[in-house]
C-alpha cells in the first residue's frame, strides 16, 4: 500500500491506494515531517487542487474501497450525487429499492474511507439537519458551503 498527504483547505489529508486505486481519503492531524509524495499520486493531488480551486465538480479516478457488498452499493450511488446537490438518507435507501435501510445507508454512509471523492458530505438528514461527518461537522459544513458558491465566489 502506498501513502500520499495533501493539505487542503481543511487540514492535512492522508491518501492510501493500492491494486490500482485509491483506498482511503482521511484527516489527520498533520502531514508527517519530511514527507515526501511519490509522482505516482500526481493524478490524484492535482484533481484535489482542482477540486478545491473550484474547477473540479467531479473526479474520475479508478477507486478501490473494502467494504461489504452493501457498503460498496451505497457508496456507488453517493457517487452519483453530483456537485453542490444534496440529498437525504431516505432518498439514498429508496434509490436502493427500500425506504426501509434509511438507517443501513447512514452506517454504510459513516464507514465511507473515501471522502470527497466518494461525497458522503453531500447527504444530510430529511429534514435539512447536518448529521455526522467522519471529519467532523464543521468540515461536512464547510464543503457543503464551498460547492453551493459560484465559481466566482470560491476563496481558492
Amino acid at each position: 500500500m502506498e501513502v500520499a498527504y495533501y493539505q487542503s483547505a481543511l487540514g492535512a489529508i492522508e491518501i492510501t491506494a493500492s491494486n490500482g486505486g485509491i483506498n482511503s481519503l482521511t484527516f489527520v492531524e498533520k502531514i508527517p515531517d519530511s514527507f515526501s509524495n511519490s509522482t505516482d499520486f500526481g493524478e490524484v493531488l492535482q484533481q484535489l487542487d482542482e477540486y478545491f480551486s473550484g474547477k473540479r465538480k467531479e473526479f474520475s479516478l479508478p477507486l478501490t474501497p473494502e467494504g461489504t457488498p452493501f457498503q460498496k452499493q451505497v457508496w456507488k450511488e453517493l457517487q452519483s450525487i453530483t456537485f453542490s446537490e444534496k440529498r437525504s438518507y431516505l432518498d439514498i435507501a429508496i434509490k436502493l429499492g427500500d425506504k426501509n435501510l434509511t438507517r443501513a445507508v447512514g452506517a454504510a454512509n459513516g464507514k465511507n474511507p473515501i471522502a470527497i471523492i466518494i461525497p458522503c458530505h453531500r447527504v444530510i438528514g430529511e429534514n435539512g439537519s447536518l448529521t455526522g461527518y467522519a471529519g467532523g461537522l464543521w468540515r461536512k459544513e464547510w464543503l457543503l458551503d464551498f460547492e453551493s458558491r459560484s465559481p466566482q465566489e470560491k476563496l481558492f
